[in-house]
């Protein structure tokens, strides 16, 4: 009780001590998020039955229970159910004593997987999402757009007395991954429509001041951001499940796992089959194996590859790569076992043969520079670490998301839909938001985009000063480094990470990584 009236304090003081900027804001031009917008949209054609299913006949929404017994998901929902039957047999024979099962009652809370096939619940358009800054993966397809659907009820569960109206949001979404631009030969409009275009099409959206169904309307306009989104454009889907909790207990802190996939459609068979996640680096299968080990060490730290790694737009091969993860949350601020590179850098005590030696990194850090290479991110072996986990899909979700998820979207079922009192996504989405605006911006008006980021937990400013002072950059809330008292002795990858005025960095032990908070009055004085 005392953690939790501490935390509610600070969240008041919040409120004085730093400047407040709403998502809204921020996503202008990149997302959707409006939540009566999006119920117009659900229930048109970017509901997620005439999105994987077109030639359906019928306009009522797809159940969870047609969606899987359509042929194209047959992969997906085999893949969910093994996973499933894996992730239980795994705990059981680490934690044979411990009971597992769906409730409170048990040790290890697993999601109730009926529910994932169940007539009673469907996936609901929760936001759309611009990632047209990731147009150096595809830019013949000037990137993606994604359409993230929330796993829902359509009969809410009862209430209890006293209680608030339980949501019947459950925790899982899946993403359809489409191509901003579609392939030549699945265009039919017989106009080449240009990267420009589109960028300034979203840039457009953002001067809107409508809503509801005159927004819905504007968007998918011939001339509007999400006209050219359709069916033939999908790439691929990605499902992200809350597989299980661990509530806090004498023998266990609080933790909730998520399970990750990715699913590439096959253009000739028209079903969605399992495909490696992005950088997610197979550490199990690169720690067993010295050869693939080897490989993978040699071929990060080429020149190339490596300044490519320190961009955040680096796309590591397959053979490295996992089908499946588990982000475990929270994984608090030093270096553990849940973090997805933990062990293949020297000094992490789990692995006997790390990938990398600390000289290895310093060796390659030095040839940049020798060459007139500028790094932003990667400046010190803690910087390289740090990189190598947040570039994969567990290691970016378990950095300042809301749970295991950056976008949990918009709840425009509830009795009163709004994303102010609801927020529908992290701060690490919305810390984001400048950098993809910037290269939306570039895109449009024929400039040469910078596609870098910076970390997850601290967002790329590119000179703008629209996040200071805001929990998504250096206000309450956001992620720090305690600074030396001489500041040569400072990580040279996070001298920056610093906090607004009246906070200050807070961490627990044996780290120098933290949280900004209000400055305690001992503090000041001593200032």
């Amino acid at each position: 009780m005392s953690r939790l009236l501490a935390f509610t304090l600070g969240l008041l003081c919040c409120a004085l001590s730093t400047r407040t900027m709403s998502g809204a804001e921020l996503e202008r031009g990149t997302a959707v998020t409006e939540p009566f917008a999006l119920r117009e949209l659900d229930h048109g054609r970017f509901g997620l039955g005439h999105m994987l299913a077109p030639a359906r006949s019928s306009d009522a929404p797809l159940t969870n229970a047609e969606l899987f017994a359509l042929p194209a998901m047959a992969s997906v929902r085999k893949t969910l159910g093994e996973e499933y039957d894996s992730y239980i047999a795994r705990h059981k024979a680490a934690l044979p004593n411990e009971k597992v099962g769906v409730g409170p009652s048990f040790d290890l809370q697993v999601f109730d997987d009926a529910l994932i096939t169940s007539p009673d619940t469907r996936f609901v358009l929760a936001g759309i999402v611009n990632r047209m800054d990731r147009s150096y993966v595809a830019p013949a397809n000037c990137g993606e757009v994604r359409l993230i659907y929330r796993l829902t009820r359509l009969t809410p569960p009862p209430a209890v007395p006293g209680d608030e109206v339980p949501s019947p949001r459950l925790p899982m979404t899946l993403n359809v991954v489409l191509k901003a631009k579609a392939d030549a030969a699945a265009d039919g409009s017989g106009q080449a429509v240009t990267c420009a275009e589109i960028a300034g099409r979203w840039l457009g959206a953002a001067e809107l001041s409508l809503t509801g169904a005159e927004l819905a309307a504007r968007l998918t306009a011939k001339d509007g951001p999400l006209d050219l989104i359709k069916p033939e454009n999908i790439r691929k889907i990605e499902t992200n499940l809350q597989i299980a909790h661990v509530p806090k207990s004498a023998a266990h802190e609080f933790r909730t796992d998520y399970l990750m996939n990715v699913f590439d459609l096959d253009a000739h068979s028209g079903a969605y089959e399992l495909s490696r996640l992005e950088n997610q680096i197979d550490r199990e299968r690169l720690l067993a194996d010295d050869n693939l080990r080897r490989d993978f060490r040699d071929w990060l730290l080429d020149p190339v590859h490596f300044r490519e790694l320190d961009r955040g737009t680096i796309v590591i091969p397959d053979r490295f790569l996992a089908t499946s993860a588990i982000a475990a949350t929270p994984v608090g601020f030093s270096p553990s076992e849940l973090q997805p590179a933990f062990g293949l850098v020297a000094g992490d005590a789990s692995a006997a043969k790390p990938a990398f030696e600390e000289s290895d990194i310093v060796t390659a850090l030095q040839k940049a520079a020798a060459v007139g290479t500028t790094l932003e991110n990667i400046r010190s072996v803690a910087g390289f670490e740090r990189r190598l986990n947040d570039a994969s899909c567990s290691g970016c979700h378990q950095d300042r998301g809301i749970g295991g998820f950056h976008f949990p979207g918009v709840d425009w079922m509830a009795e009163k839909p709004s994303n102010e009192t609801i927020v529908p996504a992290s701060p690490h989405f919305f810390g984001d938001q400048v950098r993809r605006r910037d290269i939306l911006t570039a895109m449009r008006d024929g400039q040469e985009p910078d596609f870098s980021r910076g970390f997850a937990s601290r967002p790329q400013l590119r000179g703008s000063t629209e996040l200071a002072g805001t929990s998504y950059l250096d206000g309450w809330g956001s992620h720090c480094y305690v600074q030396h008292a001489k500041p040569e002795e400072n990580d040279a990858s996070f001298r920056s990470w610093t906090c607004a005025e009246g906070l200050a960095c807070q961490t627990g032990p044996a780290t120098r990584m933290g949280m900004c908070f209000i400055q305690s009055q001992r503090a000041v004085k001593a200032n």
